[in-house]
This record gives structure tokens, C-alpha cells and sequence, in this order.
């Protein structure tokens, strides 16, 4: 559910797009995110940085897009958020205690390091690749394909997500039995009495 909330101001990106125009679309972008920070900020009375930095992003670019009415500047924004994001995940590889990728699911996950460095780099080379793409995309195709690529980049995140969580699971199942019997206590909490 979280995942599909992180990836609504891009639909809403979409579909504005397609009813209104980039320029629509740039300003329901920016709305969206702003809306994100705030749910956040009200929901748990901290912001996720990652989401964070996003959002000052789209709001730079996204400003430059309206105020200069040049509509690269907000195709530039995913290359920079990208490139962001590979740099936040090379960065924990070398430079923290913990890799990003052990911070996000290591509530939910239980690996030892190699396995949290395999996947870190994995993330870190998937959006350096997506960031890399969108320039191309930006400079030789339409608009409209840009926008496309666009949700295409949700797709990979999407398939690169679920991949990893296939590859944990056929090398390190044991990974996913905290998760299981949270489930199951979970569930007999939800049953009256606390059983079957």
C-alpha cells in the first residue's frame, strides 16, 4: 500500500499530462508531493528524507518549468532525483554503518550484511540506469514518450522490487519467517479471544 502511495504524484503526473499538458501537470505534480510531505509529517510527525529531498526537487524544477515555461527542466528533475537516489544507496555502501537498503526493510528482513550490500548496489546501479535512460528519452523522443518512460520507470522499480524479493527468498527463506509468524500473531490478535 505504502509502495503504491509513494508512486501516486507520478500517476497524477500521468493523467494530467494527458488531459492538460505538461505545464498541468507540472503544477500537479508539485501538489502532490507537497500533499505526500504533509500526509507524513501529520501521519508520523517526521518526514522520510528520501521523500524529502524529492520533493524540494520537483519543487525547484517544477517551478523553473512554470516560471520559465521550459518543460526540460522537469524532465531534468528525474534525473537528478534518480542519480540522488543511486548516490544515497553507493553512499551507505561505503560510508554508513548500515546500507540504505538494510534501513528500508530491516524492520521486515533479517540478512546478514553481504546480502544487504548484494542488494544495496542492485538499487544503486537501477537508478543510475533509469537516471541515465530519461536523459536520453528527454533529448530524442516527444514529450508524450518522456511521460511514458515515466510510468515504464515505475515498472522496472516495481519488477526490480519484487525480484529481489524472489532471489531472498530462494537463497535465504529463513529471511521471511519473522515475517510469517508476525502474520500469524497478527492474525490471532484479530480473532476474539486471541485464538482460532
Amino acid at each position: 500500500m505504502q509502495l503504491l502511495f509513494d508512486f501516486l504524484p507520478i500517476v497524477i503526473f500521468a493523467v494530467a499530462y494527458a488531459a492538460r499538458g505538461i505545464y498541468v501537470a507540472t503544477a500537479a505534480l508539485m501538489v502532490a508531493t507537497a500533499v505526500q510531505v504533509a500526509y507524513q509529517w501529520i501521519r508520523h510527525r517526521k518526514v522520510n528524507k528520501m521523500l524529502l529531498a524529492s520533493s524540494v526537487i520537483v519543487a525547484v524544477f517544477g517551478a523553473l518549468t512554470l516560471i520559465l515555461r521550459n518543460e526540460q527542466f522537469i524532465k531534468w528533475k528525474v534525473t537528478v532525483v534518480y542519480w540522488l537516489f543511486a548516490a544515497a544507496f553507493l553512499g551507505s555502501q561505503f560510508f554508513a554503518k548500515k546500507t540504505l537498503a538494510e534501513l528500508m526493510l530491516g524492520q521486515v528482513l533479517k540478512l546478514d550484511a553481504a546480502f544487504w550490500r548484494q542488494l544495496n548496489v542492485v538499487w544503486a546501479v537501477v537508478f543510475f540506469a533509469l537516471g541515465a535512460v530519461n536523459i536520453y528519452v528527454a533529448h530524442e523522443f516527444s514529450t508524450g514518450v518522456w511521460v511514458a518512460y515515466k510510468v515504464v520507470a515505475i515498472v522496472v522499480t516495481l519488477l526490480t522490487l519484487i525480484g529481489q524479493l524472489a532471489w531472498i527468498y530462494k537463497r535465504a527463506p529463513e529471511a521471511f519467517a519473522e515475517l510469517e509468524e508476525k502474520s500469524d500473531d497478527d492474525a490471532k490478535r484479530e480473532t476474539p479471544g486471541g485464538g482460532p
